[in-house]
């Protein structure tokens, strides 16, 4: 069954809520499947080096995620209305998978929390954007006709889904929040199965 690769940075919670929701999404498309992965962090001076494997949660993702998966949602908490160096960091290191052209032609979405309802998801969905179209993927959001993006008083954008976690940074997703992340997904699977037939 074919692998749409779900990798996010999460540090309090809130992106790995997403994270589920959009694999969720995506696990309601006939035939699809997610394979959720994150990103270690980084540190200014390392003194000592992370595990290979996490502690909890989700695995490291591994170049062969990348080649192996039909699709990418990458998620990422925002700082100061860009991506958090983890995810950046992980991008930063894909140069060999931009020349040989692993990512081209695979559909791919973003998604963001913030702690505040200005406090750049649009900006950071938008930065995210700018590495997958250089690796030539084919970047989708999320459609007005879903009816959440109308109402939603939290997160959620045309560009992405997202969350607004507070100034508690609660990890905790709206009504609203969840439905647009799965939709975000389910929209994710069905345009990879379409490019798979």
């Amino acid at each position: 069954m074919p692998d749409i690769l779900v990798l996010y940075y999460s540090r309090g919670g809130s992106v790995a809520a997403l994270a589920r929701q959009v694999a969720r999404g995506i696990g309601e498309v006939p035939g699809m499947q997610a394979r959720l992965r994150t990103v270690p962090p980084v540190a200014p001076v390392t003194e000592t080096t992370a595990p290979p494997v996490p502690d909890e949660g989700a695995p490291y993702a591994s170049r062969a995620d990348l080649d192996e998966c039909v699709a990418l949602a990458m998620g990422s908490p925002t700082r100061f209305g860009n991506m958090a160096a983890p995810m950046k960091h992980f991008i930063d290191g894909l140069g060999s998978e931009w020349a040989s052209g692993t990512l081209v032609g695979k559909p791919a979405a973003v998604f963001t929390s913030t702690a505040t309802q200005h406090g750049g998801q649009e900006s950071t969905l938008l930065s995210m954007m700018l590495p997958l179209l250089h690796h030539g993927m084919l970047v989708l959001g999320i459609p007005f006709t879903e009816s959440a993006l109308n109402t939603t008083r939290s997160g959620g954008t045309p560009y992405g889904a997202s969350h607004v976690a507070g100034a508690d940074d609660d990890p905790a997703l709206s009504e609203d929040e969840k439905q647009l992340a799965r939709a975000l997904g389910r929209r994710l699977a069905e345009t990879a199965r379409k490019l798979q037939a």
